[in-house]
């Protein structure tokens, strides 16, 4: 009996080790990032990977376009003068210029390079470079860009990198990133419409747009070389450490990824706060309940065409719910059953009982908000990752995806009867918010387990896949397959050459006879 005691004392001490086995006490990490993308909501996902570092005692310098004041171990660098904000763009245009995915691809090298000029010009980042950041900081925390002059600050900087990834994996940068590429014939691209490719239109397709996709990143990328060969994208390629991805298996299909590649979707969901009253009362007071419309921070929803709001104020003004709508200005015709703001308290409203629907352009924040709260979700995807993220709530039988230049009163009224009506996708929404729910470590624990990692294990290299270390055609094995087919070749030379000379010997033979 007394053995078996000293085992358990011995057993719970062993797991109280490991389960504390974090930064050496009063040795708090000094943590500098850098959001590269002028996008609220590649900001949100940032903010909140290092909220969970400073709530761990963590100390954290930022330069962001966003800034929100300085707290306890966290100071921030206002960016916000060198790049244009993107917030409230036009929906006609937005869907003009970026919807297809091909058009998106087309214009990425640009839009790279121009973020990369505002960051590496930034005159505070230049002198925190130029000063030495080696002793300061034990880790760089930074979003990747479309073309690779990160690693120009990461090698300057001399520290190991963390990425943080606010969509699902950047397919045309995978290679690159994490040394793998996805395989088209299961992995959907990121720009691509459709969950999982899975007919013989959609692998071509989704193979077509991957090979397309990196061609022109090589491709851009050269250009830049050639003709303006600035310093940030001349340096040696310094690949992350870790990469924080803002995903989930309820917004990603099941997929191979490398060790490196931590899911951590969903990690800007906090505790609800308290509904502004007159919202509050607005939804309490409905019978029917309530559906929830907003676009998010990026598109502006007064923009739409006008028949299309048309056909939005009709389908709403006939459902028997009452209607928060995020409306930027005063509403022409606003029907009764409609509340509009310039800005709800999204999360907090998603998660009330009285809440039936939710109208999304899909994106992955308002995403995960949906899906938390288990509300079945109808979908009109503009551009980017949006389509996808749809698409995949549509794969868990918990939304419907519509076009929405293609809206008429008829077709969402129809979409809105049937999500609420079908008792089917409310049933499919809880399920999916159960098995988003259930995992052994919430997002914030990971980040700030790994992040500790990282620094515990000096840039944690042996978490980066060998596959870095090889060309393009070694990883393709076409330097294998060349000798294959060269064996192959000799062999079967051999052999012809053998037959020929056994038919030459048999004809002599019957000559001779």
């Amino acid at each position: 009996m007394a053995t078996m005691k000293r085992w358990t004392a011995v057993s719970l001490i062993l797991w109280l080790s490991v389960d504390l086995w974090t930064m050496p006490a009063g040795e708090a990490a000094r943590i500098l990032a850098v959001e590269t993308v002028p996008g609220k909501s590649h900001w949100y996902f940032m903010r909140s990977v290092l909220r969970s570092l400073t709530d761990a005692g963590h100390t954290v310098t930022v330069f962001t376009m966003f800034p929100q004041g300085d707290r306890p171990n966290y100071t921030e660098v206002d960016t916000s003068r060198d790049f244009v904000l993107k917030l409230d763009m036009d929906v006609t245009q937005t869907i003009r210029e970026y919807s297809g995915p091909f058009n998106l691809v087309n214009v990425m090298a640009k839009i790279g390079r121009y973020y990369c000029d505002a960051i590496n010009g930034n005159q505070d980042l230049a002198e925190l470079i130029a000063s030495g950041a080696r002793d300061r900081y034990d880790v760089l925390v930074i979003e990747p860009q479309f073309i690779d002059c990160i690693s120009y600050l990461a090698d300057a900087l001399g520290l190991p990198v963390i990425y943080t990834i606010p969509s699902t994996m950047l397919t045309f940068s995978e290679r690159q990133l994490t040394g793998h590429l996805s395989n088209p014939a299961t992995v959907s691209n990121l720009l691509a419409k459709h969950a999982v490719p899975r007919t013989f239109v959609q692998r071509f397709a989704n193979t077509a747009l991957l090979t397309y996709s990196i061609a022109k990143s090589l491709y851009d990328y050269l250009v830049i070389l050639l003709t303006d060969p600035r310093p940030y994208y001349l340096a040696p390629s310094v690949n992350p450490a870790i990469i924080f991805q803002n995903s989930h298996y309820v917004s990603e299909a099941s997929k191979p990824i490398t060790s490196n590649v931590v899911y951590v979707g969903g990690i800007h969901l906090t505790p609800a706060k308290t509904i502004p009253k007159d919202i509050l009362d607005f939804i309490e007071d409905s019978p029917q309940g309530v559906i929830f419309f907003t676009f998010g921070s990026t598109i502006k929803v007064s923009s739409l065409p006008e028949h299309i709001e048309r056909s939005f104020k009709e389908a709403l003004a006939a459902v028997p719910q009452r209607v928060l709508w995020k409306y930027e200005g005063e509403m022409k015709d606003k029907p009764k059953n409609v509340m509009i703001r310039k800005w709800f308290p999204q999360r907090e409203i998603l998660l009330h009982p009285k809440v039936k629907l939710f109208i999304s352009h899909g994106g992955i924040s308002g995403v995960y908000e949906a899906v938390d709260a288990g509300v079945p979700v109808l979908g009109f995807p503009i551009f980017y990752d949006q389509p996808r993220n749809i698409e995949n709530l549509v794969l868990n039988g918990m939304a419907i995806s519509m076009d929405l230049l293609s809206v008429t009163e008829e077709k969402v009224s129809n979409a809105i009867s049937k999500l609420i009506n079908d008792k089917k996708y409310s049933t499919n929404a809880k399920i999916t918010s159960d098995r988003f729910k259930d995992r052994p470590m919430t997002p914030q624990q990971s980040v700030v387990y790994w992040t500790e990692y990282v620094i515990r294990h000096k840039g944690a290299p042996h978490l980066k896949s060998d596959a870095l270390n090889l060309t393009w055609y070694q990883y393709l094995l076409l330097d294998v397959i060349a000798v294959l087919l060269i064996f192959v070749f000799l062999v079967a030379f051999v052999v012809f050459k053998v037959f020929k000379c056994i038919k030459a010997l048999m004809n002599n033979k019957v000559k001779t006879q």
